[in-house]
């Protein structure tokens, strides 16, 4: 799957829902720093796709970049409300609480 669809990048196609599939594959096996590269173009194709900000987050997290995963996702509840996504917006909320939770210290 991720060949064919570098495959379609390769040939000139580059569009928001492409680089999500690639973005979205490249993070199914593990290659967090592609899948962030791939989600970020998605963002900036489709500003308003909640999906796209919402993997982007998890991408960097993996990566070890929280604070730039945090932005990512606060990004995406603005998209998430414009669009009224409800479903991403409550998953995006639970992952920047977690975020801040880990942030807290300890008692």
């Amino acid at each position: 799957m991720r060949e064919r669809l570098q495959a379609l990048l390769d040939a000139g196609r580059d569009d928001a829902l492409l680089r999500f599939g690639l973005g979205n594959a490249c993070l199914q096996a593990g290659d967090v720093d592609a899948a962030a590269t791939h989600l970020a173009a998605a963002t900036r194709h489709g500003p308003d796709y909640s999906a796209a900000w919402k993997l982007l987050g998890k991408a960097l997290l993996a990566s070890g970049h929280e604070d730039e995963a945090e932005a990512a996702w606060g990004a995406g509840l603005d998209a998430a409300a414009r669009r009224g996504d409800v479903q991403s917006s409550k998953e995006m909320t639970v992952f920047l609480r977690r975020i801040e939770h880990g942030r807290q210290p300890a008692a």
